[in-house]
Parts: C-alpha cells; sequence; structure tokens
C-alpha cells in the first residue's frame, strides 16, 4: 500500500471549481497538497469525509483542481493530533466500489436535490 502525504491549507472555492456550480457565495473549501510517489504534487480540495460501514473505515473525497477529477482514498486521523492525518490508496476493486457507492450516495445525491430546487 502507498501512502500519500500532505499538507494542509486553505483556498476559496470559486463557482464551478468543484465540477459543479455552487449556490453559495465564496465558501471556503479546505485543500490539501498531495506529494505523489513519483514527488510531483497535487493540489485538491476536500470534498468531505466519511465512514463506509461495510467495510469499518473512514475515507476522504478529493477534487483535484486542475482536471475537476474526484479522487478517494482511506483516511487516517492522528488520534492524538487532530490536524495530523494520513493516506492510503484503495486497493481493490470491492473495496472501491463500497466507498464509491456511498460517496454518491452523501454527496452526489446531494448535488442533484439542490438541483432540483
Amino acid at each position: 500500500m502507498s501512502e500519500e502525504h500532505i499538507h494542509n491549507h486553505d483556498h476559496e472555492c470559486h463557482d464551478g471549481c468543484c465540477d459543479h456550480d455552487h449556490d453559495h457565495e465564496h465558501e471556503e473549501m479546505k485543500t490539501i497538497t498531495l506529494t505523489l510517489e513519483d514527488d510531483s504534487e497535487l493540489e485538491c480540495g476536500v470534498l468531505g469525509i466519511f465512514e463506509v460501514p461495510a467495510e469499518g473505515a473512514e475515507y476522504i473525497a478529493l477534487v483535484e483542481f486542475e482536471e475537476e477529477q474526484v479522487l478517494l482514498y482511506r483516511y487516517f486521523e492522528d488520534k492524538e493530533d487532530e490536524e495530523t492525518f494520513s493516506l492510503e490508496s484503495i486497493e481493490s476493486d470491492e473495496e472501491f466500489n463500497n466507498v464509491a457507492e456511498v460517496f454518491h450516495e452523501m454527496f452526489m445525491d446531494e448535488d442533484e436535490e439542490e438541483i432540483e430546487e
């Protein structure tokens, strides 16, 4: 399993930055910078942290600003310091499918409800 190294900072989310329009004005989105295995860096916005009961673990959904695609990782928060956490890649197709299903129910259904209103 590969582990990603991250750095926290804030980034303002402007309309359309998350591959959909927001009804709110300039709400701040937390961002992290992933340092990939080849030492390149990738700035991403944090869409949310959520639990997947079928896996008994927490996951994080990130949006890559340049490509506007969603990235899903296992999320581990340091018990002693809430500001410190680590990410791991999801290795199996079964686990990824479980995580993607929960992500879609939580985040995509929410966007569809906003569009209907």
